[in-house]
């Protein structure tokens, strides 16, 4: 059983990100956006909820339903139809034999329209009905003003998003372990085909290497689109995703991006007092033991602002001895003024207690009881 107890945090002020003052940056990009990824925080916008094409960015999605629909090491039978598709590649051909993960590996690191193409049919049966999962998922994570067509973000005439829209998928995406490991990638030597044999790929995002604290996520570039690109990159425990659409100078203003961003956002600690806080323990050496904050919490914030947050603390009703200082004994969640949940953090046992000398002695008991009939079965089978 578990008990809660709600709690509100009055810091200095609720947290406004004023609107971003065009002299900051100035970038060359048609659609442009820089969040917060852990809040979805507007820093500065260009056109950001204007509908345009997106070209491999596309793949982002992709990948993200791929992972999260099957396992990484689901082996997969290329077919004729998933190869039917025009554009980059990662190499397939009817009848090999490819991973999940490698198919991710495709196409977020070469682009490959085939792994896109692939990853469709795995999840859904057809594009077409992938698609339809594609729009359902870009709801579900807020974006509004988005239309998928395609898995690979080859141009079509009704498929497009904005830059904030992507900026949140970007947000989404790099959260799941798996596509952040993958995306962060700058090459790898993969087997996949028909036999399998020893390839390289490698990614085409140069931020990895041309900015401190970057680590993904995805080029795109068709003649429609021009030159798209959404990147993350994380500082000081802050997580910021910068989009640009058709940028032809999109190194450059991403850089721009993320310079300005993390030099107006800091993060700001989340804590509780505990001090009141106690667990009943059963069966030890005391009634109760006292409650601590586990690793420490932070949330972004800009520099010289604080948050308003409601805190939820969720204990176990009881523990049974033994119980170690540092032991999980529930959580504490915060909470945003809107009342969506922002953060959470441990809570650990902040002493130890023993079991009592009457309990070691049933235990002692029951060990001896337990020795003394493997002892007779052990004899019993051995004649």
């Amino acid at each position: 059983m578990i008990k809660r107890i709600i709690i509100l945090i009055f810091l200095i002020s609720f947290l406004c990100f004023p609107a971003y003052a065009e002299n900051e940056v100035s970038v060359s990009a048609e659609g442009a956006a820089l969040i917060i990824a852990e809040s979805g925080d507007l820093l500065f916008g260009k056109n950001e909820n204007k509908q345009l094409s997106m070209a491999s960015t596309t793949k982002i999605m992709t990948s993200l339903l791929l992972l999260e629909e099957n396992t990484p090491e689901k082996e997969i039978t290329v077919t004729s139809a998933m190869t039917s598709v025009e554009g980059t590649s990662m190499g397939l051909l009817p009848g090999d034999k490819v991973t999940c993960e490698a198919l991710v590996y495709g196409m977020l690191l070469e682009s490959g329209n085939d792994a896109a193409n692939t990853a469709a049919y795995v999840v859904s049966g057809s594009p077409a009905k992938f698609a339809e999962l594609m729009n359902q998922k870009a709801k579900l994570i807020g974006m509004e003003n988005t239309n998928f067509v395609t898995p690979s973000g080859l141009d079509a005439a009704e498929h497009y998003s904005t830059a904030y829209d992507m900026a949140l998928l970007g947000a989404y995406a790099v959260s799941n372990p798996e596509f952040a490991k993958i995306c962060s990638t700058n090459s790898i030597s993969l087997e996949y085909g028909n036999p399998p044999y020893r390839r390289r790929l490698s990614n085409h995002n140069r931020l990895l290497t041309m900015y401190d604290g970057a680590f993904g996520i995805k080029t795109g570039f068709t003649k429609k689109s021009g030159r798209c690109l959404v990147s993350a990159a994380e500082r000081n425990g802050v997580t910021l995703i910068a989009v640009t659409l058709n940028d032809p100078d999109d190194w450059n203003d991403h850089t721009k991006m993320f310079d300005y961003g993390f030099s107006v956002v800091d993060k700001q600690e989340l804590k509780i007092d505990t001090s009141n806080l106690t667990v009943p323990i059963i069966g030890g050496d005391k009634t109760c033991v006292s409650v601590s904050l586990g690793e420490e919490c932070h949330y972004p914030v800009l520099k010289g602002e604080s948050i308003s947050v409601k805190s939820e603390i969720l204990l176990k009703n009881f523990i049974y001895a033994p119980v170690k200082e540092g032991q999980t004994v529930g959580e504490v969640r915060y909470y945003s003024a809107d009342g969506k949940q922002i953060a959470s953090q441990t809570l650990v046992a902040g002493e130890s207690s023993e079991c009592t000398t009457q309990e070691v002695r049933k235990e002692t008991k029951k060990k001896g009881l337990f020795k003394r009939i493997a002892d007779f079965l052990k004899k019993l089978f051995n004649r």
